[in-house]
């Protein structure tokens, strides 16, 4: 086992944790990404090397995973048999990846690691931040706010019969191969094991590869990152990379905003979640594309920054993702305490009717 020194915590450093947790859960229990996306550059924002930010996020996220998912269950939003399907090739993808992220900070230390962490970041939330605005908006502006129908590529995946593979899904209403959920598992474990946040993947993978609506995908993905999580942090720990401290304080905050971001589902229209996912990942993304700099100086990749040019990309880098965490948070209360009000009209007036 490897020897970590992990970072020295204030009490400042623990309440900081402590309300990011918080914000953290309603967010995730809101799109159901797990809102580590928040999360790993918080702590790496403080110092903590990216693959123990990575390895300690997976370890706070499985069992918020689970209350989210039961308190989504009575919703009847979680479609457990895919959730655990697709868990379970997940599990492969996180074990794989965890393999992958090790390699990389015994050979290049914690400069490249964190360098991984952050290149990876802007790749995957440009491209799937981009996807997800751009539906958002195309929803929106046809009118099908209330309505989600499969794309094209879904209508296909439901469309193909293989013999002794087909499975009956309560998401889709239809059977479907399973030869499509395992490679969209494998893809959401690697992309776990490499920056905590396997819900880029597979939420999106859920709505336009499999065709399930938003809601049902955000709520699935939860049952999926508490199967992937357990795998990760038994994985991540046996090499000495999960600092419980943070792991336990951030899981204390997130067990209360997962409660009020799961009930913030069912008074918002689908499109809002995926809205919601767009603004955050899109504003992370340039939290993180502003650090990358840093690091690649470190490894000698650059000319060397001097020391004030560090400090200003580390500032602006830690301004956008609290940008970042409370717009956020501002559209989901904002959201949560409209749909409340109109829901309570609606019974006002059906009661006096």
């Amino acid at each position: 086992m490897e020897e970590i020194n992990f970072i020295a915590l204030t009490m400042t450093d623990a309440v900081y944790l402590l309300l990011v947790g918080f914000v953290g859960g309603i967010v995730s229990g809101f799109i159901g990404s797990g809102g580590a996306f928040i999360l790993t550059p918080a702590m790496m924002s403080m110092g903590v090397p990216g693959i123990v930010a990575v390895a300690s996020n997976m370890c706070h996220k499985f069992p918020k995973a689970l209350v989210g998912a039961l308190k989504r269950t009575k919703y009847g939003h979680v479609d457990w048999k895919m959730g655990l399907i697709m868990g379970a090739s997940a599990e492969v993808g996180v074990l794989i990846g965890a393999q992958f992220q090790e390699g990389i900070k015994r050979s290049f230390g914690d400069a490249g690691s964190n360098l991984y962490v952050s290149v990876a970041f802007v790749v995957v939330l440009a491209l799937v931040g981009g996807l997800v605005l751009r539906d958002t908006i195309t929803v929106y502006r046809s009118g099908r706010q209330t309505e989600e129908k499969p794309g094209r590529l879904a209508q296909w995946v439901q469309s193909v019969h293989i013999p002794g593979t087909m499975v009956q899904f309560r998401s889709l209403d239809k059977p479907i191969s399973i030869l499509f959920t395992i490679p969209l598992g494998l893809g959401t474990g690697l992309l776990a094991a490499t920056i905590a946040v396997g819900g880029f993947i597979g939420v999106p993978a859920q709505i336009y590869v499999l065709g399930m609506t938003s809601m049902m995908s955000s709520a699935t993905e939860l049952v999926i990152a508490f199967v992937m999580g357990i795998g990760g942090t038994i994985k991540f720990a046996w090499g000495g990379y999960v600092d419980i401290r943070l792991a336990m304080i951030i899981l204390a905050g997130s067990l209360f905003g997962i409660q009020l971001g799961a009930m913030g589902t069912t008074y918002v229209k689908p499109w809002l979640i995926k809205l919601v996912m767009a603004v955050i990942m899109l504003t992370v993304l340039f939290s993180r594309l502003f650090i990358i700099p840093v690091y690649l100086s470190q490894l000698g990749l650059i000319a060397p920054l001097t020391e004030a040019t560090t400090a200003g990309l580390k500032q602006v880098s830690f301004a956008i993702m609290i940008l970042a965490l409370l717009s956020g948070t501002a559209i989901i209360i904002t959201a949560l305490v409209r749909g409340m009000r109109d829901h309570a009209r609606e019974r006002h007036l059906g009661v006096v009717h």
